[in-house]
């Protein structure tokens, strides 16, 4: 086929135009240098490998260039890529060159600083700890906070061995019973305290915070203080005859107590004739505490039959 050189001439005088035109402002534009703070970013880093301390998450970089193109450049259009392949656990150097910065067409990357990298690599692992909720707030008043659970109760951890060591527990977001008088039940997030830690799923915990009566005292008077495990032969007398018996508990619990609820005693076992000052104690009850007995002594006369 013949070329035709006056074929479309009107579009290549115009594309010949465009150029020279193009051409004349690059031409008088000036090169220039400029320093700038870039976003520093780690590729290929090896399975189970984990980066301690305070990663730097910038580097300063010198770029050359004309002045427009400098100019329009945007936040993230300049990157340094650490490639860290076949990196290995310990402190490790790294060397990050002029290279390894991407950068737009007409940009040139003439220093990176610092132009080395020190990082402390270690073994990743997993670990299993429970989760302790947060609560927050106090319950209306007569209430008191009593058990508080998390479902589920425990959470898997990853993060370098050496922090993972030192972890004792996963917490909660609060969980407020702020004028509360009853159980409060609510989903809250889990998370960990350490930075350099995190879940090996992100994990919701749904918390359960008793919210009880709060216990009150009761005196039982006149309990009779018993004699046990008084020797064969002999004979006792006790002093005082009765104690006061300090009973905290449920109101409900107490307000059906009375005298014979409760069992005081002295205990004999070894002793023979003469004058004992003895502890008062108690047989422990089930459904209340007993927070004092008063006299807390009793003097005992042991005498032969």
């Amino acid at each position: 086929m013949a070329y035709h050189p006056f074929k479309n001439l009107g579009l290549k005088l115009l594309a010949v135009g465009l150029a020279t035109l193009l051409w004349l402002t690059v031409l008088g534009e000036h090169v220039v240098e400029r320093s700038l703070r870039v976003p520093l970013e780690f590729q290929n880093i090896p399975p189970k490998l984990e980066i301690l301390g305070d990663t730097p998450t910038a580097v300063d970089v010198r770029v050359r260039g004309t002045s427009g193109l400098l100019s329009r450049l945007q936040p993230g259009e300049v990157v340094a890529v650490l490639d860290l392949l076949g990196a290995r656990p310990g402190s490790r150097l790294f060397h990050l060159r002029t290279d390894q910065v991407r950068a737009p067409f007409g940009v040139e990357v003439t220093q990176v600083v610092p132009s080395t990298l020190a990082l402390d690599l270690e073994r990743s692992a997993e670990r299993e700890v429970p989760v302790v909720p947060a609560v927050d707030g106090t319950p209306a008043p007569g209430f008191v906070v009593g058990d508080v659970s998390a479902v589920p109760a425990t959470v898997k951890v990853v993060g370098p061995e050496s922090r993972l060591q030192q972890l004792r527990q996963a917490t909660t977001e609060p969980v407020s019973v702020d004028g509360a008088t009853s159980t409060v039940t609510d989903v809250v997030t889990v998370g960990v305290m350490d930075a350099a830690l995190r879940l090996a799923a992100s994990q919701n915990a749904t918390v359960t915070v008793q919210v009880l009566p709060a216990p009150v005292t009761r005196d039982l008077l006149d309990v009779p203080v018993e004699l046990r495990n008084l020797g064969h032969g002999l004979r006792a007398e006790v002093a005082p005859g009765t104690v006061t018996v300090s009973a905290r508990g449920r109101r409900e619990v107490l307000s059906g107590l009375g005298t014979g609820s409760v069992t005081a005693f002295v205990d004999l076992a070894g002793l023979g004739p003469g004058q004992y000052n003895l502890a008062v104690r108690v047989d422990p009850p089930t459904d209340f505490g007993v927070s004092g007995i008063d006299p807390a002594t009793a003097t005992v006369r042991i005498r032969p039959q």
